[in-house]
């Protein structure tokens, strides 16, 4: 068998938890992302939840699992179901790296067109996943994301989003 190699990374224990980012925000959103999400985010070039990245690049690697073991016996389509879930979170981030926009941003505009999933191995979503993510485009307010998953050194899925991602303008202009 062959297979795409996993991409470098530090280990996800180093890293900064988004449930412990979100812990500290003390507003709705912060009490509802730290209570209410299933999936530990850890973001190897750093969170753009709250401030553009620093490197404006279209691309990131993401380390993520469950925040609570799955129970015993818990069927490959649910562990799928949970990693297209928790996927949709961070998928369009590439397109929103690359062109200086962050969640936060009240101006901000983002929505999924389309999300194609092609599963390779069954995995652990209990387990430490490394999603590897690119975008190869993004131009007129639309963005396309290719993103790899790893577990255990293996290539467990691939993954595609397009979507919308943009600033709405501060003012409108009309005839």
């Amino acid at each position: 068998t062959f297979g795409t190699p996993m991409p470098e990374a530090p280990d996800p224990e180093s890293l900064p938890s988004s449930v412990d980012f979100f812990s500290r925000i003390d507003n709705q959103w912060g009490h509802l992302m730290s209570t209410t999400n299933v999936i530990d985010i850890r973001h190897v070039e750093g969170n753009i939840y709250v401030a553009p990245a620093e490197v404006q690049q279209p691309y990131q690697r993401i380390w993520m699992r469950t925040r609570t073991p799955m129970p015993e016996g818990s069927s490959r389509l649910l562990q799928r179901a949970i990693l297209g879930y928790a996927a949709d979170q961070f998928m369009l981030e590439p397109v929103m790296r690359a062109t200086g926009i962050h969640w936060a941003n009240p101006e901000a505009s983002v929505a999924t067109l389309d999300h194609a999933i092609w599963w390779h191995r069954n995995f652990d979503i209990s387990d430490w996943i490394l999603a590897e993510l690119e975008s190869p485009s993004a131009q007129n307010g639309r963005g396309l994301v290719i993103a790899k998953f790893f577990q255990h050194g293996k290539h467990i899925a691939t993954m595609s989003q397009e979507g919308m991602v943009r600033v709405r303008s501060a003012t409108t202009h009309s005839d």
